[in-house]
């Protein structure tokens, strides 16, 4: 759709790369309406002060034309500036057919404005709607490419996961709205663009990149290459990751969904039954998750070059004191916010945040032993954000897929080591949310007793949490450097769970009150755990209170 005023570049759109005016001008008044209409711009809803242009890559294309690579950066009258990437490319008006031929193929939310380029008039569109375009950035990454720009290098690495031959195949853009851009090769490959960049490498292409290129781990969509912009000054940027397409039925969070609704059809009815598959699924997946960390685990041997960003390390003081501030102002908030929302919370939810309540000391005790406690145990890169929904169900296998790491988390966050227990932690608290929500909102359980489907509940998720980390374990086999004995698994086990099921209980207060029983009832599980500890340690004669379990009981249904 053509806009009814045009920009003038004074020069032709093969040389606009270096008419700073040019950019200039279209930062002040094409780009900021136009990128406030984009899904990918995530500061809409902050008061922006200005765009500018900072830098401009040069990508030639095979007809001899160029796009550009525009490094776009937004300032706010509060907070730090943030940077976009955006790929332009003009459509000139060579002929009213050729012109309404390519514009036929940019939808709306592509077309940025007119341009009249020297003597030429045409379209500025995003160029990820230019089949030049990606067919060039994909055969740059098949022929491991390296671009001088005036500031830097782009450079293009191929991965093992792209198949000879493959550099010359139809490709499309998809058509879901998200933060980053997506297109798609011969059926064959994904290409995502990433639109809000930082100022170093990104997590998730380290991530795949290290376990197809370094590791072979097959359970991931292969590395395909990336997009990296080098420069002298500054840490790596990374653009863009091409993976391989995978074909899959579902993800497990809905294949665990379809396993609970049979288990859901008897509950009325007072049978508990559990299909023998369901095991196999869950034990494979718990040994697919063990695979994964064996693959990222990569000591450093003589004669054996290992990036230190992957060598494992052992639990600093650092890190200890990373993990105890952000536990204890995750309690601290959750505390207050509970205090301020209890009223509104129903009966089995007010129990539960009681008894959490008053099992503060016991949390207290059990973050600063883990500030003294000795461990053996080793620290590697994790997946990070490691649940259901981040599994993908193929016919007979699962794939593992987004390694971008929590999207709350700082860049340098999502890049620290940890105990591999903190995925398997994040899995089991996923399988405890998918029974959790099913049972206590179908229509199947309406008329049933609150704390009768709570036990019901309870017993399924035990079983399926436990025979997942039972796989998991035995693929290392004991002892493992990972995991210095049963002890320590356990012990660090609660601490990850315990930090994300009170992660989760800031989300159900503010968005889902209705749901808040789940990550309550899952910290309480993990104090129970606790208080096995103190107990088997012997630590039964200091002032702390034991847990208030009286405070949960209620007559059985």
């Amino acid at each position: 759709m053509l806009t009814t005023q045009s920009l003038h570049l004074s020069t032709t759109w093969l040389n606009a790369g270096s008419d700073d005016q040019f950019w200039t001008t279209l930062a002040q008044t094409l780009l900021p309406p136009y990128v406030n209409t984009c899904r990918w711009f995530a500061g809409k809803a902050r008061q922006q002060t200005g765009f500018s242009v900072r830098t401009v890559h040069t990508v030639p294309l095979a007809d001899g034309d160029v796009a550009y690579l525009l490094i776009l950066e937004t300032t706010y009258a509060d907070g730090i500036p943030e940077s976009y990437l955006l790929p332009l490319s003009f459509l000139a008006d060579h002929s009213a057919h050729t012109l309404q031929f390519q514009v036929a193929d940019v939808p709306d939310k592509g077309c940025i404005g007119d341009v009249v380029s020297g003597k030429q008039t045409g379209l500025l569109i995003d160029a990820i709607y230019d089949e030049r375009f990606r067919q060039a950035l994909f055969s740059a990454i098949c022929q491991s490419q390296t671009l001088p720009q005036t500031d830097g290098i782009l450079t293009f690495h191929r991965g093992k996961g792209l198949d000879e031959g493959d550099n010359q195949l139809s490709s499309q853009v998809l058509p879901v709205d998200s933060s980053n851009s997506a297109m798609t090769f011969g059926d064959k490959y994904f290409l995502k663009l990433y639109r809000k960049l930082f100022h170093e490498t990104n997590p998730e292409v380290d991530m795949v990149a290290f376990l197809t290129d370094e590791s072979n781990f097959a359970h991931i969509p292969a590395f395909g290459g990336s997009i990296v912009w080098q420069g002298d000054q500054r840490p790596d940027i990374t653009l863009g990751m091409v993976q391989r397409m995978v074909p899959n039925d579902k993800d497990s969070w809905m294949q665990t969904g379809d396993y609970l609704n049979d288990f859901l059809y008897g509950v009325p009815q007072r049978m508990f039954a559990i299909r023998e598959d369901v095991f196999d699924k869950v034990e494979l997946l718990g040994q697919r998750t063990g695979e994964m960390h064996c693959a990222l685990y990569k000591p450093a041997r003589p004669g054996v070059s290992v990036d230190a960003a992957f060598t494992p390390e052992p639990f600093t003081n650092d890190y200890r004191d990373f993990m105890i501030r952000r536990l204890e102002d995750l309690l601290e908030r959750r505390y207050a916010l509970l205090i301020d929302n209890y009223t509104k919370l129903d009966l089995q939810a007010q129990r539960l945040a009681w008894v959490f309540m008053e099992a503060k000391e016991m949390i207290e005790t059990f973050i600063a032993d883990f500030r003294t406690r000795p461990l053996d145990s080793l620290r590697i890169r994790i997946h990070g954000d490691y649940h259901l929904g981040q599994v993908l169900a193929t016919e007979s296998d699962f794939v593992i897929i987004d390694f971008e790491g929590e999207p709350e988390s700082s860049i340098a966050e999502r890049k620290i080591k940890h105990s591999p227990l903190k995925d398997v932690a994040g899995m089991i608290r996923s399988y405890h949310y998918a029974v959790s929500a099913k049972l206590f909102n179908s229509a199947e359980t309406d008329d049933l007793d609150p704390d009768h489907l709570q036990r019901v509940s309870d017993r399924w998720f035990y079983l399926i949490r436990d025979t997942f980390v039972d796989a998991y374990l035995d693929v290392f086999g004991a002892p493992h450097p990972l995991f210095k004995n049963n002890s320590e698994i356990n012990f660090l086990l609660l601490i990850y769970l315990l930090e994300k099921a009170v992660y989760e209980l800031g989300y159900e207060i503010s968005y889902r009150p209705s749901w808040v029983k789940i990550p309550l009832k899952g910290i309480i599980d993990v104090v129970r755990e606790i208080e096995k500890i103190r107990l088997s340690d012997g630590d039964t004669v200091s002032d702390v209170p034991m847990l208030q379990t009286g405070l949960l009981q209620t007559k059985r249904s």
